[in-house]
């Protein structure tokens, strides 16, 4: 029977569980984001980003945009910043980007 460590496992058991669907996506020739469900972001110049596999907007101004995605936050920030549109799946932000972060 294996030790538990609460702190610690849930953070192994986390980092595992990735690592785990990572390799069958890998094996089973599946793409990450698809499997994983993670964030696509797709920058063209210093004006546009579409983001696919977000959860939902979190803050909007004309400087910062917030975006949840299920690895965390994005911030995507700059001037004149716009949401030109988005679905539930993509998003496409454009302005003068300055910086992408993930929080």
């Amino acid at each position: 029977m294996p030790h538990i460590y609460y702190y610690k496992s849930i953070c192994v058991a986390f980092v595992m569980k990735d690592s785990l669907k990572s390799k069958m996506a890998a094996a089973a020739s599946i793409p990450k984001d698809v499997m994983l469900g993670v964030p696509i972001i797709t920058m063209t110049g210093q004006t546009e980003v579409c983001i696919e596999n977000y959860r939902g907007i979190i803050e909007y101004t004309d400087a910062l945009i917030r975006i949840q995605s299920k690895a965390g936050q994005i911030k995507v920030s700059g001037k004149r910043m716009q949401i030109e549109y988005y679905t539930n799946d993509e998003m496409k932000i454009t302005g003068r980007i300055k910086s992408i972060e993930y929080c």
